[in-house]
């Protein structure tokens, strides 16, 4: 049986390593700091569970956010891929105007990230 995947995109952190429950779980984990290098990565990997920040700002012109192109990247190509996103509350508002626009499967874990809350989303 193949060993199932979770990539773990941290291009702020700030919070725990949580790469140690991830393999509790089983997941061979992957951490990648970009989302440019991320995006890379599925082009020849399919993961079972992403974990990303989720960051929303100006800086991202006509996005939403960091994860506009992973949302679209998901969708197209590996649909059932859960997603966990830690996300700052007052910004929630924005990731749902994203969720709006894609069908797949989102956790939101509020920051400060509870190791329970995220023990939940990975079962």
């Amino acid at each position: 049986m193949a060993k199932k995947i979770l990539l773990s995109i941290i291009e702020i952190g700030g919070y725990p390593d949580f790469s140690k429950l991830y393999q509790e779980f089983g997941y061979e984990v992957i951490k990648i700091k970009t989302m440019r290098k991320a995006l890379s990565l599925l082009k020849k990997t399919r993961p079972d569970i992403i974990v990303a920040e989720f960051i929303f700002g100006p800086k991202y012109s006509t996005f939403i956010s960091n994860l506009d192109s992973l949302f679209a990247m998901i969708a197209g190509k590996y649909p059932d891929t859960k997603l966990i996103l830690f996300v700052d509350k007052a910004e929630d508002h924005h990731l749902e105007k994203l969720r709006q626009h894609y069908a797949l499967q989102v956790d939101s874990l509020f920051y400060p990230i509870e190791q329970q809350q995220l023990r939940e989303s990975l079962i």
